[in-house]
């Protein structure tokens, strides 16, 4: 059975950058909010345009999973104690958590942080 990881929306743009250090993540099973995507979506918008950020969207929009309420109320106090994450970041972390698969993220604000997998 292959790994499951939930993207954050850095691994996102690494991924579609050809970052060769997120080459083996290519083919993984993945999970991800809509939160992220709409970070995807507008990263994409100002970077490639359009056309090419809404095709990206709906091509990892099969990742999405759902947000509850208890995700939303224990990602905020992941903020309060963290408050350079941004909101999606503790979102997905926490969604993460609940999954039990690896936060993927090339974002520093994760070092050190359990269950993350860094990579730049």
């Amino acid at each position: 059975m292959k790994p499951v990881y939930f993207f954050d929306t850095y691994a996102f743009f690494e991924i579609i950058a050809g970052n060769p250090a997120y080459e083996k993540y290519k083919d993984v099973q993945a999970i991800t909010t809509v939160f992220n995507l709409a970070e995807l979506n507008y990263g994409l918008k100002k970077e490639k345009g359009k056309a090419a950020a809404d095709d990206y969207t709906k091509k990892y929009g099969d990742f999405l999973v759902e947000v509850t309420i208890d995700d939303v109320q224990k990602a905020m106090d992941i903020k309060v104690q963290h408050k350079h994450l941004s909101i999606p970041d503790a979102i997905g972390y926490i969604v993460a958590r609940r999954y039990q698969v690896k936060f993927l993220t090339g974002d520093n604000e994760f070092k050190d942080m359990p269950n993350v997998e860094l990579v730049r």
